[in-house]
């Protein structure tokens, strides 16, 4: 992540959430904020994003399946949500929960999450006061040190959501933020996405992979980390997690994009996981 200014990868996943707003019909993930916080300029060149860039049905997805997952936590008595490398993510900004329902998190470095707020400023868009930002520059500290420094309760069960990141972190840093997630009270969990070892791929998915991995090493925030599904779900099982939940393209494309005449669906490496503590 670059240290002097947002991460480029957040700005790209918050122009594909906007324009899954305009493009597509119905929307798997519906937010009415992703255009006002990319800014006025940002939205206008949203006309020409091809209406087949398919990376936009996994970004979409994977907030929809995030966001459902705390929707179930929070119907059994969670409280507490943190979202990690939140970027432009607006779901604190339309919690439908009172204060006392749920407190979010956002974890993210200082440059981007300055940015951010900048960007919230612009676009007249209210801190509520459920929302905490937790400023962490991962070269220094650990997440579980920034949200020691919060208002954020060890003590009580939490979900989180960590989206469009594991590619980017080294497996030793993976490893550590699931080991502290499992560490949490019964009934805490997270969603992630990753990316899928590029051993494991066709020719098709390989080719749109290189692609892909040279986009954003060019970008200057090259992809680190890649996993066997199977292998993973082991380890999660290992770190102290009860359950874990494994979707890939199939599985997603059956939860959200059936029936549609637009052939908007996921296609490629990525997966989406949830572990449950």
């Amino acid at each position: 992540m670059a240290v002097t200014g947002p991460s480029i990868t957040a700005q790209r996943a918050a122009m594909h959430r906007s324009a899954h707003q305009i493009l597509d019909e119905p929307r798997v993930f519906d937010d009415p904020l992703a255009l006002r916080i990319i800014g006025a300029e940002s939205s206008s060149v949203l006309q020409a994003v091809p209406a087949s860039d398919l990376l936009r049905a996994f970004i979409a997805a994977r907030s929809r399946y995030a966001e459902d997952a705390l929707g179930e936590a929070v119907q059994k008595g969670l409280r507490q949500y943190v979202i990690l490398g939140a970027g432009l993510d607006t779901f604190a900004y339309r919690n439908p929960y009172t204060q006392a329902r749920l407190r979010v998190f956002e974890v993210d470095h200082p440059a981007t999450q300055s940015w951010k707020r900048a960007q919230l400023e612009v676009a007249g868009i209210a801190i509520p006061p459920s929302l905490t930002f937790v400023p962490v520059d991962f070269e220094t500290q650990t997440m579980a040190d920034g949200l020691r420094q919060a208002t954020f309760d060890p003590g009580e069960p939490a979900f989180f959501s960590w989206l469009g990141v594991t590619p980017y972190l080294t497996g030793e840093a993976i490893a550590s933020t699931l080991k502290f997630i499992a560490t949490l009270k019964t009934g805490s969990g997270v969603v992630f996405d990753y990316v899928i070892s590029p051993s494991l791929l066709n020719p098709q998915q390989r080719s749109a992979f290189d692609d892909l991995s040279k986009r954003v090493a060019m970008a200057g925030e090259p992809w680190r980390t890649f996993f066997d599904p199977s292998t993973l779900a082991a380890d999660l099982k290992a770190f102290g997690f009860e359950k874990a939940i494994d979707l890939g393209p199939d599985e997603i494309n059956a939860c959200y994009f059936i029936s549609r005449n637009d052939n908007l669906k996921v296609r490629g490496f990525g997966h989406i996981m949830k572990a449950i503590v």
